[in-house]
């Protein structure tokens, strides 16, 4: 059995605006390992992040192909591609994404009350997850209520809370000052210490030095010599 989780072969995306094309990925080959921690780095317009909404399913390439955890994508159609993120997969954003009237406790629970989950089972799963990431005493806390580096430490419970195969972080350090960042890069140290395989775009060459490689990207291209 492979243990890579995730491989993209000529991938391509390209957005049309009217009559304007922009090809932002120009054919990405590469492959992740299962328990891999990995960075994704470039200059802004690189197209690092539209890579990771290729490989995190939250957009349709225009051509290539992605395989995840044995899974080709191509082959599923859009309840399943919704079933297989749901349960799959997890996501860390910039700006937290959380729904700003529910309690942390809540939003955590949400996506597994989505899931089928019992609301005794899914709130216990959301205070555990929340202790995890340092939050205790926190859990009846509407996120307005809360630092950014506390929301943001939510938002990892949330995406953490299912035990997804792959957990997806998109800049998730942009909006913090420097502790916050360093406590959010602490957790997902020792989350990928117990085996969690991480995929997260920065631009913060210090902060990529955390994961155990770097994918380089150039204008839309794995950038040559740009994997270490």
């Amino acid at each position: 059995m492979s243990d890579t989780i995730i491989t993209t072969k000529n991938l391509i995306k390209t957005f049309i605006d009217g009559d304007r094309e922009t090809k932002v990925l120009k054919g990405v080959d590469i492959e992740i390992k299962k328990g891999e921690f990995i960075a994704i780095m470039g200059r802004s317009g690189a197209g690092k992040s539209t890579m990771l909404y290729q490989v995190g399913l939250l957009d349709t390439p225009t051509s290539g192909e992605i395989i995840i955890d044995g899974v080709d994508i191509h082959n599923l159609a859009e309840e399943e591609r919704i079933d297989f993120r749901l349960n799959k997969l997890g996501y860390v954003f910039q700006d937290y994404a959380l729904l700003p009237d529910l309690t942390a406790r809540e939003n955590v629970a949400l996506p597994l009350l989505m899931q089928g989950l019992d609301k005794t089972t899914a709130y216990a799963r959301a205070d555990e997850v929340l202790d995890a990431v340092g939050l205790e005493g926190k859990y009846n806390s509407i996120p307005p209520k809360l630092s950014g580096g506390q929301q943001q430490r939510v938002s990892i419970a949330r995406a953490l809370a299912h035990n997804p195969a792959i957990l997806f972080a998109d800049e998730p350090t942009a909006n913090l000052d420097i502790e916050s960042s360093m406590k959010v890069l602490k957790i997902f140290q020792e989350i990928h210490a117990k085996g969690q395989t991480i995929v997260m775009v920065t631009h913060e060459a210090e902060y990529a030095k955390v994961a155990d490689r770097v994918i380089m990207m150039v204008d839309g291209v794995v950038s040559e010599g740009g994997i270490y």
